[in-house]
Parts: structure tokens; sequence; C-alpha cells
């Protein structure tokens, strides 16, 4: 039985447990990947698997993040279509920019989890962040405090286990906003749409549930975010594209430690 939870759609499934030395009859809950067709101008770009939820801050975040719009204002609306095998999602962008992703039109094909899908060549698959505009530093005690906080707002995750969560954290370790989808990058982009449409200041910083690609790197310095703060490990790329253009990295986050990778000096001990 599938059903809409807070509009997302999760499903039930009967299932056995073993536990305590015997297997019982239960229910669990599931989250659910959905191909959802990203349309410009009516030209169909990319298709991702993801959890239908935040479609709009998805479609502005993958937009900005993908460089298809350089400004949230390029991008003139957005309609969302339900149809019987997935979601559409129509948007409208500035004709500008629509030559310009038509001179370099890629078909992606989204999965959960995927890196660099569909690039047709080596300069497509690897664009570098510009470097950051600003000299930003954060309170060491802030991303302990980012990292208590994320868990209890981290809804799907309560009851599926099965999401990842993008959160943006303000300078004093509040936990402004949160977005969480099937898909690591997909949270990201989401949250990086929420940010856009918030237009909050850029002086806190991002924590994801997943590990730190290329892209995730990527995907935070193209959003003006200074640092990012990953539960997993880091891959050597995405270290050094962070050392290069200027973004902190942090990774193996946890309350009571993280391992510094790029722009240690930006972190203070107070």
């Amino acid at each position: 039985m599938v059903k809409l939870v807070a509009d997302v759609p999760l499903s039930t499934l009967g299932v056995s447990q073993w536990q305590n030395g015997e297997i019982v009859k239960t229910q669990d809950c599931l989250a659910e990947e959905t191909p959802v067709a990203l349309i410009y101008n009516g030209v169909s770009h990319a298709v991702m698997l993801a959890t239908a939820q935040d479609l709009e801050d998805f479609a502005l975040g993958f937009s900005l993040s993908e460089g298809i719009v350089q400004s949230a204002g390029e991008l003139y609306g957005i309609e969302v279509q339900v149809q019987d095998n997935g979601i559409e999602l129509h948007c409208e962008i500035a004709s500008e920019r629509f030559m310009q992703l038509k001179e370099r039109r890629r078909t992606l094909a989204g999965k959960t989890g995927c890196g660099l899908c569909g690039a047709e060549n080596l300069a497509q698959a690897i664009r570098y962040p510009a470097l950051l505009k600003t000299y930003r530093r954060f309170n060491a005690s802030a991303i302990v405090t980012g990292l208590k906080t994320i868990q209890a707002q981290q809804k799907l995750q309560q009851q599926t286990g099965a999401t990842h969560a993008s959160a943006y954290v303000q300078a004093d370790g509040t936990v402004g906003l949160v977005r969480e989808d099937v898909g690591r990058h997909n949270a990201l982009d989401k949250l990086v749409g929420a940010l856009a449409k918030q237009e909050l200041d850029r002086t806190g910083f991002i924590i994801t549930t997943s590990r730190a690609s290329f892209e995730m790197v990527q995907k935070t310095a193209s959003a003006g975010v200074g640092m990012l703060v990953a539960v997993s490990a880091p891959t050597g790329l995405a270290v050094r594209v962070a050392e290069q253009c200027g973004l902190t990295l942090v990774g193996f986050a946890r309350e009571s430690r993280y391992v510094i990778y790029s722009h240690a000096d930006n972190i203070m001990n107070e």
C-alpha cells in the first residue's frame, strides 16, 4: 500500500523480523524513489531518481548547481506535473540561458547515489567552482552544535532509515534549513534551492549526512557557502578542489571529533 505522509510517498510493507532469537511479523516504512524529469523551456534535460518532496527547491537548486542558470531570477517559473510513471518539473528559464543549455546539452541518467552521470566529455564532467569571494572563519563548537541538532530534524530518516540530509547551519550552530532525499546530491540540490529562495546569508556552513565527493564540494562552493561538513569521508579530488577554491572541508564529523581536510586555519577553537 502506498500512502502520502506530509506529501511524501512512503510505502508500508509487512515484513518478518528476527529479534531476540525469534522471527516475528511486523510493519516497515520504506522511502520511495520517483523518476523526476527536469524539462527546460519544453526540452527534457535530465531524469533523476528522487524523493517527491520539496521539488521546486530541487528544480532551482539543480539549475543553479549545474550552471543552467546563474541566479534564481533567471528561473521564471516551475510547474510540477504528476504523471503515471513519474513527475515532470517544467522549468521556464531566460532565453540566453536556454541557448547556452542547448549548446552543451547532455542527457543525464540519474541513479541513487550517482556521481557524474551522462557527461559527454571530460570538460563537462569536471566543472571547477570559482574561488569563494569572501574569507570566512567558523567556530569549532558550532559544528558540534549542528551535528547534535540535525538528527532531530531528519523526519524521513526517522521514518525509513533510507534517506540522506543536507542542512544549512548558521554561524552559531543553529540549523536553519534541512532537506532530505534518497540521493545525497538531490538533498544538497534541494538545500541550495531553498537557500536561494529564502535569501539567507552565507556566513554559515552545510552539513551532509553522506561522504564528501567532488560534486558535493562543487555544489557547496557554487552556492557561496564556505564550509562543507560530512559525516563520512571525502575523496581525494574533493579535497584538492576544496583547497583550490577556498572551501573548508571537514570529514568523519561526530559530536566528539572530526577531521579537517582543507583550510584548517578557518576553524577557531573558541
